[in-house]
């Protein structure tokens, strides 16, 4: 028994630091200024993720922050879990980026709270002006990634044409009837959290597509119903699963084929434009708990009125929002 004890402390060794100082030196803002805004960053991701079509992976990816997010979530594996089992705390927060994903988090959490009821109203009450200015902010972010590409080869230029083909796609497709199953939950749950760290491309629009919106926040409605609370805890633990999979999976291809990678990323948010086009036609909706929810829709060109100016210029703020922030973060 005590040689199994003494095998077990050299694999897991305890950390000799303090919480405290492992809190400082974990990786993530160093100062209260770059904490808040660090957590100003969160609340636009939280922001977006509540718009269905914009994903929060885009705002990491025009604010500057998306290796560190796929670094941070990657933070979190087994040996973490191991320290925290193990009650070492200090060794959990010097092992995991704490610090970087508890100002991140805050935001999101802030921005969830606080908007869902002002962005449900905003874009139920000025559609158009909303979706303008999120064209504009995804027209400029797609430039802005696709400038991360070393050499834009006729290979990388192919691999671009693949994202833009399987966004286009992607977006347009019909939500289907799935069935109610825990293994199928969980399998949503997995995917639907990759849009967190895959730019273009909606959470919510994801589980919509796969027909499990509906079912997913009606459980959320009354959480402390067993059946309630079994779906939301199979649903929680395919998202851990998938993001912390899938962020290694993302790392990987990243630090591997960075140029065909990051191609596919940006005509991934060049065809996933097509959500977020603001001028609408709706074919095909659905009723969710009082709230409208478009299953098919076909754009439609603007009319040539003053609607159409101030719908341009949104745009071009949005736009300018993004080239803006991206030269701060070039040059911070």
């Amino acid at each position: 028994m005590a040689g199994k004890t003494h095998v077990l402390e050299n694999r897991l060794p305890r950390s000799t630091l303090s919480i405290r100082s492992a809190w400082a030196q974990s990786p993530g803002p160093k100062d209260a200024a770059s904490a808040a805004r660090l957590s100003l960053k969160g609340f636009g991701m939280g922001v977006a993720d509540i718009i269905p079509g914009v994903s929060g992976g885009t705002i990491a990816f025009i604010t500057g922050i998306y290796d560190q997010l796929v670094d941070a979530i990657r933070s979190v594996d087994m040996n973490g879990g191991r320290k925290l089992i193990g009650l070492d705390i200090a060794g959990f927060i010097e092992h995991v980026h704490c610090r970087f994903l508890f100002f991140l988090l805050m935001g999101i959490g802030v921005a969830i709270v606080s908007m869902a009821r002002v962005m449900n109203h905003l874009m139920t009450a000025y559609p158009v002006p909303v979706w303008s200015l999120f064209f504009g902010l995804i027209a400029a972010s797609s430039i802005v990634v696709g400038r991360k590409v070393e050499r834009f080869t006729a290979a990388n230029a192919a691999f671009c044409l693949v994202g833009l083909a399987a966004g286009f796609s992607l977006v347009g497709m019909i939500p289907v009837h799935t069935p109610e199953t825990l293994w199928f939950l969980f399998l949503c749950g997995a995917i639907a959290i990759c849009a967190m760290i895959l730019p273009g491309i909606s959470g919510a629009f994801i589980l919509l597509m796969l027909g499990k919106y509906e079912f997913v926040t009606a459980a959320l409605k009354n959480p402390f119903v067993w059946s309630n609370l079994e779906v939301i805890l199979v649903f929680l633990g395919g998202a851990c699963i998938g993001i912390v999979v899938f962020s290694r999976l993302l790392h990987y291809l990243l630090s591997r084929w960075h140029g065909a990678t990051v191609s596919v990323l940006t005509g991934l948010m060049l065809g996933a434009m097509r959500k977020v086009w603001p001028w609408k036609e709706v074919l095909e909706s659905v009723m969710v708990r009082g709230k409208e929810h478009v299953l098919r829709a076909q754009n439609v060109l603007p009319d040539l009125n003053g609607d159409l100016w101030a719908a341009l210029a949104l745009m071009a703020f949005g736009a300018a929002v993004v080239f803006f922030l991206d030269r701060v973060s070039r040059h911070s």
